[in-house]
């Protein structure tokens, strides 16, 4: 995997030199790439591929503008933005790297447009059945006082590892998350590891797939969630307890709970002055932490594409896009939805 990360930040550090620009007889840099084609971020999980797409059918059918998807790491995604190499993320989440974030912004490397979502939740969580049981499924509580994370040494025989029976198993985030490398310093600091294995998950799905054979199957399950997400929007799950938040915790080993954070929405410091009225259109690009699970949720349900929930969302919440452009751009995209 560390190969594979060197690979993107090599590729976009020689990207980001072609596209830099030149410097003009005033030794001020002269942009060389047009705006013709923005190019998205695509980091790898559902909800920003959903707000991906609402953002590129508005800026397509309603501006005129071509847009590319750039798939890539959290990180490998932020010094793209922050170089040029790509315009547009619409979820970061800014807390899991906040030196970094803070400095982007500082430097003057991105701007931030808005804030996607104001609430988040991220963490280990179990189906509600393991603690409280389900009488309708003729499921008894598995660990009725299991309550925090620090909990866990107590039942870890109950999220028996089938490769290792000697030890549970905690399924974890996908190797290119900074989730990942929060939960493998948690493990080491908590002692999880005497107890636990932690099993990364390669992508979103496979970590889903996991949990929905154990939550229909009535079986434990103990790994990484968090909202907004389908999985809270369809799945009665309980998020396990850690320390509350501090700053000073957090960063010596990460031995609180994740911050709640702001998802933003960044750009390119260049992107304002190439396409005012895209950057405009992003300022005011706000949605929910509910109506994001509630298209999540429309998605999984109906087994829907990331473009089809982006078309469901657009037409369900009229009300809520609409405000975020001028009228002759909801038009052209309301006509193109007929």
């Amino acid at each position: 995997m560390k190969k594979s990360m060197s690979f993107i930040f090599i590729i976009t550090l020689i990207s980001s030199f072609v596209l830099a620009g030149c410097s003009n007889s005033s030794g001020s840099i002269v942009p060389t790439r047009a705006i013709g084609t923005i190019k998205f971020a695509d980091a790898g999980w559902e909800s920003i591929r959903v707000h991906n797409e609402i953002a590129r059918i508005i800026i397509e059918d309603g501006y005129g503008y071509k847009t590319e998807l750039i798939p890539g790491s959290e990180t490998a995604s932020l010094y793209a933005i922050s170089t040029g190499s790509m315009d547009v993320y619409m979820e970061i989440w800014s807390g899991s790297y906040p030196i970094e974030y803070k400095s982007a912004i500082e430097n003057g490397d991105i701007i931030e447009a808005s804030v996607n979502s104001e609430s988040t939740r991220q963490g280990l969580y179990v189906p509600t059945y393991v603690i409280e049981g389900d009488p309708e499924r003729g499921i008894e509580p598995m660990a009725p006082n299991l309550k925090s994370i620090h909990d866990l040494p107590k039942y870890w025989e109950i999220f028996e590892d089938p490769d290792d029976p000697n030890k549970g198993r905690i399924y974890g985030a996908n190797p290119e998350w900074n989730a990942n490398k929060v939960f493998r310093e948690k493990m080491k600091n908590y002692g999880l590891y005497k107890t636990f294995n932690y099993s990364e998950s390669v992508t979103q799905p496979a970590l889903n797939k996991t949990f929905i054979n154990a939550y229909e199957n009535g079986e434990p399950w103990v790994g990484y969630i968090w909202t907004p997400t389908w999985t809270a929007g369809l799945y009665d799950i309980t998020e396990l307890k850690d320390e509350p938040y501090n700053e000073k915790d957090w960063l010596n080993g990460y031995r609180t709970e994740f911050p709640s954070q702001r998802l933003t929405i960044a750009v390119h410091n260049k992107l304002p002055e190439q396409v005012p009225e895209v950057f405009a259109f992003l300022s005011n690009y706000s949605i929910s932490s509910a109506i994001t699970t509630d298209f999540l949720a429309y998605m999984k349900k109906y087994d829907r594409t990331t473009h089809e929930a982006a078309i469901w969302f657009l037409k369900e919440y009229e009300e809520v896009w609409t405000t975020w452009v001028p009228d002759h751009v909801s038009k052209k995209v309301k006509a193109k939805l007929q």
